[in-house]
């Protein structure tokens, strides 16, 4: 079985959303098939034919959130050093090319938010940053070319 890191908070909302699923979707859901059975024969019943189908992708969509849950392998950050670049950390790195710095935390794939700074542990980037030190120049393909990053900082958030 392949275990999929995680951090607590990724897995807290993990089960915050699988909780909503069940507790207010499911019933909703179930409610409607209910409600489109009322209205007579469910063979020509477009109403039950589109409530059984939103019913079959929610049971699809809990079973997957079910099985990332167990396959979670939970890393708190606090827990990891900073000495290296890991999943969890807080990564400071600067384009040698244009001189700008970005932050990223490297997280697991279900968290992954670029717009938070929160990168994949899959992305190329990270991929390229896991187990460098500070001072450490990386080369990185990425869509637009070769990217040059120097690590500056790694942290805990």
């Amino acid at each position: 079985m392949n275990r999929h890191p995680i951090t607590p908070e990724g897995l807290k909302k993990l089960q915050e959303e699988l909780k909503r699923l069940r507790s207010s979707e499911r019933p909703r859901v179930i409610e409607a098939i209910s409600e489109a059975r009322g209205h007579g024969d469910i063979s020509e019943n477009a109403e039950y034919d589109a409530a059984k189908e939103q019913q079959a992708f929610l049971e699809k969509k809990i079973r997957e959130l079910e099985h990332r849950i167990a396959n979670s392998n939970v890393v708190d950050p606090s827990e990891v050093g900073t000495d290296k670049v890991v999943f969890g950390v807080q990564v400071t790195v600067q384009d040698l090319e244009s001189g700008e710095e970005s932050s990223y935390q490297i997280v697991g794939a279900d968290e992954a938010d670029v717009s938070a700074s929160r990168i994949s542990v899959t992305s190329p980037v990270a991929r390229a940053l896991i187990g460098k030190k500070v001072g450490d120049i990386v080369q990185v393909q990425v869509p637009k070319g070769l990217l040059e990053l120097e690590v500056l900082d790694i942290s805990i958030p």
